[in-house]
């Protein structure tokens, strides 16, 4: 009896196990739902371009000049690419965060990029004249460069990190169950070996 109770025990905490699994697969499936179409969506635009015409917005041209006392503390700052953009920004609309910032002879270059759009910025410290140029993204460009995240803000990767792990963590406990339908098991494995090895035979071929 002691041998069938305990078969009987872990006969139940398998069929718990895989219960779990299929209650904790269903609700990643419905967090990660809206992530999965979105990068499935833009990866295909991005792999291909030429399905939309994006037209470029025009260029927001624009020129503001600094007071004295905002050109003396441009001229002290330590950094003069930051402390220019923070006095830009009030008067102008700017687009992206800081990326790089230059020095050449009497003028201060900045350069900011972000999903929706770029700003330049070039002031003069001698004059206090600044040229503001400000490119806008399409829609379309700006999901693309969601999907890429490179340019996206913090949170925004956070996202991107926080969905890459559910949907691992989805397709990982979705192939377990496999093991819950024995029936269809081989089936599994085999299209798995599949699978793997039609990747890897391209991956040899591209990289050649």
């Amino acid at each position: 009896m002691s041998g069938e109770a305990e078969r009987g025990r872990t006969a139940l905490t398998k069929g718990e196990f895989y219960r779990q699994c299929r209650i904790w697969h269903g609700y990643l499936s419905a967090f990660a739902f809206l992530a999965l179409l979105f990068f499935s969506i833009t990866g295909i635009l991005l792999n291909h371009p030429n399905w939309l015409k994006v037209e470029l917005a025009p260029l927001a041209e624009s020129q503001i000049t600094l007071t004295a006392e905002e050109l003396a503390g441009l001229k002290a700052a330590k950094e003069p690419g930051p402390h220019l953009v923070k006095l830009v920004s009030p008067k102008a609309r700017l687009l992206g965060t800081l990326r790089n910032a230059d020095i050449a002879g009497p003028d201060v270059y900045v350069r900011m990029q972000g999903v929706r759009g770029s700003s330049d910025l070039v002031g003069n410290l001698e004059t206090g004249v600044v040229r503001v140029t400000v490119e806008k993204q399409h829609p379309i460009a700006v999901f693309n460069g969601l999907h890429r995240g490179e340019l996206a803000s913090a949170p925004w990767r956070a996202i991107i990190d926080i969905a890459g792990v559910v949907l691992i963590l989805m397709a990982l406990i979705g192939y377990v169950l496999f093991f819950s339908l024995r029936f269809r098991l081989r089936t599994a494995l085999v299209l798995t070996a599949g699978s793997l090895a039609a990747m890897v035979g391209v991956f040899v071929m591209l990289v050649r």
